[in-house]
């Protein structure tokens, strides 16, 4: 039966990357790329595999493509410290390699936002390209939001992965700072320009697409908080591009 290689990337991931780990501890090798952790994550991550290295921060993309690069096995499962693979997943992995019908596979995922899984506001099922043979397929070299990318056929899965996306609302609040700096500076770089009312109409379009039009009321009081952040971290995003215009 053709290996599996995990790839994994952290920074100060405790929290989560004991049960990352023990969820994908049986495939035949698990590499994971840390940058610069201060908490016990990399120690941790040494109890279960040798394949620990430390590199500086380059972006989401151009880092897992670096822990890609480490893979020696036929196939490949890119796994966030926040992911969790369940047994059934686990079946299903094992049989699509022996099958091998295709050359890379989407998983459906099921994630959390203040500890309720969220089946609306345009998360479920949010399917992504996950388990590939290696070789096929690369990650963009996005700072944020990377995608994998190939030219091959892929197939869907049926499992799910399930996502601990966000525990609490300081979470919540930190990542949407975090990325919507990261989504400025990549549309910077592109040469994107926005203005002030075109930041808070991209916001209020953002709030309604997720509450509304992706039927967020149904998942509750936490449907609603994730369109706000959502609408948040996207008027953020343009605010902070139309300052990096400004100083430009």
């Amino acid at each position: 039966m053709a290996g599996l290689s995990v790839i994994i990337i952290t920074k100060n991931e405790a929290l989560n990357i004991r049960d990352c780990i023990e969820s994908i501890k049986w495939a035949d090798e698990i590499i994971v790329v840390d940058s610069g952790s201060t908490d016990d994550t990399v120690a941790i991550c040494r109890e279960y595999t040798p394949h620990v290295y430390s590199h500086d921060w380059p972006g989401f993309g151009m880092q897992k493509n670096r822990a890609l690069d480490y893979a020696t096995q036929d196939w490949v499962l890119s796994l966030d410290a926040d992911e969790r693979v369940t047994s059934e997943l686990r079946s299903e992995i094992e049989a699509t390699m022996r099958d091998g019908k295709a050359q890379g596979y989407e998983i459906p995922r099921l994630s959390s936002f203040c500890g309720r899984f969220m089946h609306h506001s345009g998360w479920y099922p949010d399917y992504v390209l996950r388990l590939f043979r290696r070789g096929s397929a690369r990650f963009s070299d996005n700072l944020v939001h990377e995608k994998l990318i190939t030219d091959n056929k892929t197939q869907r899965m049926k499992n799910l992965l399930l996502h601990y996306a966000f525990e609490n609302l300081e979470e919540v609040l930190h990542k949407t700072n975090q990325y919507s700096t990261a989504g400025a500076q990549m549309q910077f770089q592109r040469g994107r320009k926005t203005s002030l009312t075109g930041a808070v109409l991209r916001g209020l379009w953002s709030f309604v697409r997720s509450y509304v039009l992706r039927l967020g009321f149904l998942d509750g009081r936490e449907g609603f908080i994730l369109a706000v952040s959502n609408a948040e971290g996207t008027y953020y995003r343009y605010i902070k591009l139309l300052m990096l215009n400004r100083k430009a």
